[in-house]
């Protein structure tokens, strides 16, 4: 039988980042230790528990079975205590020192992180910020990891096991630039469709949205030009051209003295947008501070939403990610 008395907090909490990251190096880089640390607290941690618990592999390590029992509830009993801590202790983010990534697509770092960036600067200088492109794909493992924080994105893109809150819902408006020859003031469909278009495939080369789809279901159809891989190049491109675009309209605002903006002369369905993170943050004062701060800044549009695993849905990605 195992004597707890010798399981201190270190080698509990060392074991649950081990478990995670199955992998001494990352390990290490989380807790900000160094690898013979690590390694030296995974020898004691076997002797206590007589089980190899992680067995080397051919990239990171292989949890054994008696490690993977011990996983969940560990890691639930670590969540409980930092829950007490926290929730007993005063946070003043003038005074903490910390580093955070947060993922996201290069329209919601200039439409939500720049504007987040400025209160941090100003509430809280101590907290470095790391932008990191979104993909949903990994994004589970990278915040198990804890390589991501935070990350901004659609609630139907979200990985199930995350947890999420959705903050608000964004419409698509056109734009084109304001000295445009055939544009001044209004734009009709029958404009519209005779122009140039840009629009936005993350993964290159899409020349097709969600506002072909609706085109075509009136017996229209429009002519796309150029293909960007970000929307935050397109007020540019259109600015600079006679091409237009349907873009967010977060992305719009602000532009207005180098280009014109209208609602689209067709429905384009718009999308939510929302926060998402692992449970492990739930609780951590620093990372709630930094939610709320988000969801004040927006305007908490999404009023009386809990936070609930993400449940994800089949959708479009070309209307989840890219432009319409």
């Amino acid at each position: 039988m195992t004597d707890i008395s010798k399981l201190d907090l270190n080698l509990l909490v060392t074991l649950d980042t081990l478990l995670a990251e199955r992998n001494v190096t990352h390990a290490a880089r989380r807790l900000n230790l160094s690898q013979p640390a690590i390694s030296t607290r995974l020898t004691r941690l076997r002797d206590l528990l007589d089980d190899p618990l992680l067995l080397p592999a051919q990239r990171g390590m292989i949890p054994t079975e008696r490690a993977l029992e011990l996983q969940e509830p560990l890691h639930q009993a670590l969540e409980g205590v930092r829950r007490v801590i926290a929730e007993n202790s005063p946070f003043d983010p003038s005074t903490i020192t910390a580093t955070i990534a947060i993922a996201a697509s290069d329209y919601v770092q200039y439409a939500v992180l720049m504007p987040l960036l400025e209160i941090l600067r100003r509430d809280a200088p101590g907290i470095k910020v790391a932008w990191r492109t979104i993909d949903t794909s990994i994004l589970d493992a990278q915040m198990a990891r804890g390589d991501i924080g935070l990350a901004l994105s659609t609630p139907e893109t979200a990985p199930e096991t995350l947890r999420m809150r959705k903050i608000y819902r964004e419409e698509y408006v056109a734009i084109a630039r304001t000295d445009h020859p055939a544009i001044s003031g209004t734009l009709d469909l029958d404009r519209f469709c005779a122009l140039d278009h840009v629009i936005v495939s993350p993964e290159g080369g899409g020349f097709q949205g969600p506002a072909d789809d609706a085109l075509a279901a009136l017996g229209r159809k429009r002519n796309v030009a150029l293909s960007a891989p970000g929307f935050l190049v397109v007020p540019e491109i259109v600015a600079r051209s006679d091409m237009i675009a349907l873009v967010p309209s977060r992305v719009a605002q602000g532009r207005a003295d180098h280009i014109q903006i209208f609602a689209p002369p067709l429905p384009v369905t718009g999308f939510d947008m929302a926060l998402i993170w692992h449970d492990r943050t739930t609780t951590h004062p620093m990372h709630r501070w930094i939610r709320d701060q988000i969801t004040t800044l927006i305007g908490n549009d999404a009023t009386g939403l809990s936070a609930q695993p993400a449940k994800p849905k089949k959708a479009d990605p070309r209307q989840l990610r890219g432009s319409a």
